[in-house]
């Protein structure tokens, strides 16, 4: 389980300090409970982002069974997937 103040806490960070490897690292030690992967919006073929704000989108990954699957559930997420989102010409 995610609770939704630290899917808050995530997209805060994320917004004010940018998508980053070094953005990546900081929050990765500070939320050890939480597996975090980067990856740019086009390669999400599926689901739904819990959270957006310019530059990313914030999805959710339930790592229960044996495959990783996105969600929209906090209660079943274990980890978060912060997908970059490319600019429009």
């Amino acid at each position: 389980m995610i609770a939704g103040e630290r899917l808050d806490q995530i997209t805060e960070v994320v917004r004010r300090a940018g998508l980053s490897a070094e953005t990546l690292g900081a929050l990765r030690e500070t939320f050890t409970d939480i597996h975090f992967t980067h990856c740019s919006d086009d390669d999400i073929g599926v689901g739904r982002p819990v959270r957006s704000a310019e530059g990313f989108k914030l999805y959710l990954v339930d790592g229960r069974e044996h495959c990783l699957v996105l969600t929209d559930d906090p209660a079943n997420a274990t980890g978060v997937v912060l997908a970059e989102v490319e600019e429009q010409d």
